[in-house]
């Protein structure tokens, strides 16, 4: 199978994926902005061809590129599982005349206003919602939805530039800082735990989901420093509570017609048991939540993928085994690391249990929490009960600390 994929050496598991796709017989012909010389080793063991193009986000000067550049080759798949490039491998589909999302469906997964809608008219339960382009316009559907109201960007990615707005007076504040974003949506705050559904697709059927649990909700996460956020990749994912929520993401899947690859979406649990629709990415999610899936089940996630989309089928035996906890951790001041406290404890505790160490060391500039999710570093650890995964992730979190300087 001759499979073209997009930015192969970023972010930072896409390695793995081109190592997935080369393991299961696919022939792959990357595609990214960066140099082959300073792509990852594993990405060029992994490529037939790679094509530096000037700019990914020049899609017709792409389109264009990529046509010259595979004159007289045929192509089967067009992969991307980074968000920004959903669009641009949906119009190289259109241009090599290959199957996948095609732009309409791929719009669905990256305008939220288009996503809502279609789950909208498919009966399925989103948060109101309304699209505004202008401070007006922002204005009136808080009005008509009424506050507590969320607001995001159309195609964000995460919960960057996402604001709780609780009262006018922070509508007023937060509203200068979206100046950036040209279209916004406007959306009843669903007040309830947060929860992903993941999935492996093949021709539209799921093959393997995933569900974790946000400790607590990014919002609240990415509003406070001083918290260490937290994503618990569940080990019972047919506990009652979550019955609902798996439903709907295979109604979601079925609504939005999603054939083959990875999906990441997020939902909401409410206190009164109704389940609320978040969003859904046509890629897997970030900051090493597939890892956690492999730490979970003890298999290949990444390779697994690769044969649903080259061979249409998962042959690996999945066990879920374990319950995986990843804390982020941010550092306390400014400047680069000086120290790191409670470590030494914490492993003589739990150091069975911890599958990866990420933590910064001394001597490392901290970086911007605001921008990253990884903040200076996690500790991922299992254990296949969870209240225990819990007991360990909150001492990680309380007991472990960085200091900056």
């Amino acid at each position: 199978m001759n499979v073209l994929m997009l930015s192969p050496g970023y972010p930072a598991d896409m390695p793995e994926f081109a190592r997935g796709l080369a393991e299961h017989g696919a022939r792959i012909v990357g595609i990214g902005d960066q140099s082959a010389a300073d792509l990852p080793t594993l990405v060029q063991r992994s490529l037939e061809d790679y094509i530096q193009v000037r700019s990914l986000w020049d899609a017709r000067q792409v389109v264009a590129e990529v046509h010259e550049k595979l004159r007289g080759r045929s192509l089967d798949r067009i992969e991307c599982l980074w968000e920004p490039g959903i669009m641009l491998a949906a119009e190289l589909r259109q241009h090599f005349g290959v199957d996948g999302l095609t732009i309409e469906q791929a719009h669905r997964f990256r305008d939220k206003e288009a996503m809502k809608k279609a789950l909208d008219d498919a009966g399925i339960r989103t948060p109101k919602h309304v699209a505004a382009n202008s401070v007006a316009a922002v204005w009136e559907a808080v009005q008509t939805i009424g506050l507590p109201i969320i607001l995001k960007p159309i195609a964000g990615a995460g919960s960057a530039d996402t604001y709780r707005i609780d009262s006018l007076d922070d509508l007023r504040a937060v509203l200068p800082r979206l100046r950036h974003v040209p279209m916004v949506s406007v959306e009843e705050f669903v007040d309830g735990e947060e929860y992903t559904f993941d999935t492996i697709t093949i021709n539209g059927q799921i093959a393997y989901y995933n569900i974790a649990w946000y400790r607590p909700r990014p919002l609240i996460a990415r509003s406070n420093e001083w918290v260490s956020p937290q994503v618990i990749a569940l080990r019972d994912v047919d506990q009652l509570e979550l019955e609902a929520g798996v439903r709907m993401g295979y109604d979601v899947i079925a609504a939005l017609g999603f054939d083959t690859g990875f999906t990441h979406m997020e939902w909401y649990r409410k206190a009164d048991g109704e389940v609320v629709f978040g969003e859904i990415g046509a890629r897997p999610p970030g900051a090493h939540q597939v890892d956690q899936m492999k730490y979970a089940c003890d298999f290949d996630v990444f390779g697994a993928w690769g044969q649903a989309v080259t061979q249409h089928r998962i042959d690996a035996s999945i066990q879920r085994s374990y319950n995986v906890a990843t804390i982020y951790k941010r550092a306390r001041g400014v400047g680069r690391i000086q120290s790191v406290e409670g470590v030494d404890e914490l492993q003589r505790r739990f150091g069975q249990h911890v599958v990866w160490n990420t933590l910064l060391p001394p001597g490392t500039p901290r970086r911007d929490w605001r921008k990253t999710l990884v903040s200076d570093g996690f500790i991922m650890l299992r254990h296949p009960q969870l209240a225990t995964t819990l007991e360990m992730a909150d001492a990680v979190g309380s007991q472990l600390h960085l200091n900056a300087g």
